[in-house]
């Protein structure tokens, strides 16, 4: 049986000499790295140590490609709703604007040429679809929503007191129309089933109504109403810092979200758009 003894260093160097064998050279601690990436590299040798030059491959093979970044993604998922939104606006309506003019409410305010009647309509399909909006809040089918109840943002008792305004100046309050009608249906069925489209829907709703909508309703009030502010376009308390309450409350919520959920929200804001482009379009009817 073979002696598991350990061979001594002196004995294997002696072995090694009479056998005429010469040891291997240690084992050098530096070794040439050459930067091919330049064009003088055929002339340029680094001394690198061995394991540093290890070190160098291993990270440039494991290391991850960046992950696309979305506009706006860095200051929060609002500002990725909000820069594709103002794609969809006209060059007249927002600086990022992409779309071209096609619909009579996409033409700059001042050209509009609105009737009472028609303003009436608006406010009336405008009353039915926030009343499906914070009907589905205060229910909250999902979690998330229990987030938006409350805001200072809701519009529904706003519109109820501009609507009984209107019936005391002798005005008939018409029935809502269809596109009221669509696009309340339309609300309730996303938001028992699709919590990311709804939300998207919800912000723009909101949102727009704080921002356009008011230079619109500034607008009528002056062709029509003799430049009365309605209660529509009123909020109690600071806009500017409700806003950014609810910002910081969407941000919040789609922090759970993964990214395609995300873009399945953003893929929502066209369909927001036309259904209120419609009901906005009724103004002018």
């Amino acid at each position: 049986m073979a002696s598991l003894t350990p061979i001594s260093h002196s004995h294997s160097h002696s072995l090694l000499k009479r056998a005429n064998v010469r040891p291997p050279p240690p084992p050098s601690f530096f070794s040439s790295f050459i930067l091919k990436d330049f064009p003088y590299s055929k002339t340029l040798s680094l001394k690198l140590p061995r394991m540093l030059t290890r070190n160098v491959v291993v990270s440039a093979t494991t290391a991850e490609k960046p992950r696309k970044r979305y506009p706006g993604e860095a200051k929060g998922f609002v500002e990725e709703m909000r820069f594709v939104a103002m794609k969809l606006h006209t060059k007249e309506q927002a600086k990022e604007g992409e779309k071209e003019v096609k619909q009579p409410e996409e033409r700059p305010v001042q050209r509009w040429e609105p009737s009472v009647d028609g303003y009436l309509k608006f406010l009336v399909d405008s009353k039915l679809v926030y009343d499906t909006l914070e009907g589905i809040i205060d229910k909250a089918p999902f979690p998330s929503y229990a987030e938006f109840r409350d805001t200072g943002l809701e519009r529904s008792e706003k519109l109820a007191k501009d609507l009984q305004w209107f019936k005391e100046q002798g005005c008939t309050i018409p029935e809502p129309s269809s596109p009221g009608v669509t696009y309340a249906e339309y609300l309730k069925e996303l938001s028992e089933k699709d919590p990311q489209a709804f939300i998207c829907h919800f912000y723009n709703i909101y949102f727009a109504h704080s921002a356009g909508g008011r230079m619109i309703g500034k607008k009528v009030a002056e062709k029509i109403l003799d430049k009365k502010e309605l209660e529509f376009y009123k909020w109690d308390g600071d806009l500017s810092q409700l806003l950014q309450n609810v910002r910081d409350k969407l941000n919040k919520v789609a922090e759970s979200w993964t990214r395609e959920e995300k873009n399945h929200c953003l893929e929502e804001t066209e369909k927001s758009f036309k259904y209120s482009g419609d009901i906005l379009r009724l103004i002018l009817s």
